[in-house]
């Protein structure tokens, strides 16, 4: 539990200290977001803000390593760090084209599919028995890397897609950490517990300066990083068919993108007022702050059935 508190502490620590440099540094060189053309009026006056602070998230795996350095740390590392890397790739395409269009769709989902690739294969490798429920040496490699595979594809784009909003994803990504960190304990997985930790001190850190109002946003290098953290502490404790339930606003997020542009397309009706879900509400009259601590506690009480459910496995 020390090793648990040592790494919490010092990833949020060195997330805050790296913070107020990591932004000034982004604004000299004006890496900043622009607003997406079809966003809610109110987001316009996000544009300018500093972006790619997704960087702070590096203090996770390398906190992670330092204090837990093993084969399972540093595939978590591989998947946060090729995804942050794929994100940064994005964010700075975007910029560059100054509009908020970055790679083309297909080439990210290959791009992060490839990494997903790298992190099965160094999991399965370094695999240990005893997993909570579809582990490598548990599950036929058929059933097991397809659907791993598949598990990081759509936590890491789901946690893309719900970045919209001021500490929206990061505060989201909280409770399910927390669940993975007690299932990688009771399953002994004490490096996957300390990666867990470790990510969610610096996602703690990187609030301080992404809470309403913000001063950077993470960009898709770091909703990237996060999306891959969640689904690889899921898989390596076997955890995979939980996330949609954990990760369930993240899973509702996405879900409202596929049936919105399914509905229009067939219909030429939308079925939101504008898609992903947290624009539905914003445009319903709530103010960002009243959406963003709504699904929050949205997650919590995911996350709290999910470990409920999960306790009896």
């Amino acid at each position: 539990m020390k090793k648990l508190a040592l790494a919490g502490a010092l990833a949020f620590g060195l997330t805050v200290a790296a913070g107020k440099p990591l932004i000034a540094w982004l604004g000299r060189e004006k890496y900043r977001q622009r607003a997406y053309e079809d966003a809610p009026q109110t987001h316009q006056a996000k544009t300018g803000t500093p972006t790619m602070g997704g960087l702070l998230f590096v203090t996770a795996p390398a906190v992670a390593l330092a204090l837990a350095p093993s084969p399972a740390t540093l595939s978590f590392a591989v998947l946060m760090g090729g995804m942050a890397a794929i994100g940064f790739v994005d964010d700075l395409a975007a910029i560059r084209k100054a509009r908020n269009r970055g790679l083309r769709a297909r080439t990210k989902f290959g791009l992060t599919a490839l990494v997903g690739a790298a992190f099965l294969a160094l999991t399965a490798k370094g695999s240990r028995p005893g997993t909570l429920l579809l582990g490598p040496g548990r599950t036929p490699g058929w059933v097991w890397y397809p659907l791993s595979l598949a598990a990081i594809l759509g936590t890491t784009h789901a946690v893309n897609l719900t970045d919209g909003l001021d500490g929206l994803a990061g505060g989201t990504v909280l409770p399910p950490l927390a669940v993975l960190t007690v299932l990688a304990l009771r399953a002994g997985q004490n490096d996957a517990a300390v990666f867990d930790v470790a990510t969610a001190g610096a996602v703690l850190g990187f609030l301080v300066y992404n809470r309403h109002p913000a001063k950077v946003f993470m960009g898709d290098t770091g909703s990237l990083a996060l999306g891959g953290a969640l689904a690889g502490g899921a898989i390596v404790i076997g955890a995979q068919l939980l996330l949609p339930l954990i990760g369930g606003v993240f899973a509702a997020e996405a879900l409202s993108v596929i049936m919105q542009v399914a509905s229009f397309k067939l219909t030429k009706r939308r079925i939101f007022r504008m898609s992903p879900l947290h624009h539905h509400f914003e445009l319903g009259g709530w103010p960002e702050t009243r959406v963003t601590s709504r699904f929050w506690l949205a997650s919590a009480a995911l996350s709290g059935l999910g470990l409920a459910l999960a306790a009896r496995t």
